[in-house]
């Protein structure tokens, strides 16, 4: 009943602030003209510097080194749910949306909503397994998911997928935070005081500012668009079931320290990433589609995480 309880208060923590951003956008503060400056600040500003500040701070040099082993069970969790969305997609997806089917049954949000769960659910000790599962999530998105949503549209060709815009997006600043942060860790690189000190204060902004994103977000889709078919059932079996059921088979292939397995779990049953709504527009592909498996698998998750949670403990 305590794990219960922690979860549904952890969540219900996100909710309210995910909440935030709905009054805001309401108000008006918020709105189509302005809102962008928000995933800004993140990814270029707090998330970088949050990478920084806690790999720096948390690990040792040998630790990190330990740790990095654990990195391959992601990739081949996702590697796993990537075949078996393309499977699925053949049956459940018309071929115009099959692209975003399958990015979305593969990678999870685990920017937007992972870091704040795992923070709110197991504190600081949590983050480094989610990095663990960010670079292997994102890896995947700005390579396989990218040129999946991209064959979607009617211009694809394959000479596209490999360009320097694409590179670009692979190595995104909270990337590069992330790797700058690990060469610092392991060559032992010492950081001033009030260098770790501004990115604690910076890196601390990603949960609220991320939060209030997908409010604002949730809140510009509108619910009265959600509407359930074959295809977003398939995404969401794959999200919630297929994925978490994945990560916790190789958990017991591959022996990790609970927390990790536990982190890696719950990252594995996240919602679908936002940045999916992104490339589909920029591919012209079908953005609302793409929208309603977002803010739907998004909804759903408030259900799903506290269950996963109670499953774990």
């Amino acid at each position: 009943m305590d794990t219960l309880l922690h979860a549904i208060s952890g969540v219900l923590t996100l909710i309210l602030m995910g909440l935030i951003g709905c009054v805001l956008a309401e108000l008006g503060w918020i709105n189509d003209t302005n809102k962008s400056i928000l995933p800004k600040l993140i990814n270029y500003v707090s998330l970088p510097l949050f990478f920084v500040y806690n790999i720096t701070h948390t690990f040792s040099h040998d630790q990190l080194l330990h740790l990095i082993k654990g990195s391959i069970v992601p990739f081949i969790s996702i590697a796993i749910c990537f075949v078996l969305s393309v499977i699925a997609a053949h049956f459940m997806a018309p071929k115009s949306r099959r692209g975003i089917f399958q990015s979305s049954f593969t990678t999870s949000n685990v920017i937007f909503v992972g870091l704040p769960v795992t923070m709110a659910l197991f504190g600081e000790e949590a983050i480094p397994y989610t990095l663990l599962y960010f670079f292997a999530n994102t890896t995947f998105f700005w390579t396989l998911g990218n040129a999946s949503i991209q064959s979607d549209s009617a211009n694809f060709s394959y000479r596209k997928i490999l360009t320097m815009s694409t590179l670009k997006r692979i190595f995104s600043p909270p990337i590069l935070g992330f790797l700058i942060s690990l060469v610092i860790l392991i060559i032992d690189i010492p950081l001033p005081k009030f260098f770790l000190d501004t990115a604690q204060y910076m890196g601390n902004l990603t949960t609220p500012l991320a939060l209030i994103f997908i409010g604002v977000t949730l809140h510009s889709m509108g619910l009265k668009k959600l509407r359930f078919d074959f295809s977003l059932s398939g995404i969401c079996i794959g999200r919630f079931i297929i994925a978490p059921l994945s990560m916790f088979i190789l958990a017991h292939i591959f022996p990790m320290p609970e927390l990790m397995y536990k982190v890696f779990v719950i990252m594995a049953s996240l919602p679908a990433m936002v940045q999916t709504v992104v490339l589909s527009s920029l591919y012209q592909t079908d953005p609302e589609y793409a929208t309603l498996v977002v803010s739907s698998t998004t909804l759903l998750s408030i259900i799903t995480i506290p269950i996963y949670m109670v499953l774990l403990s």
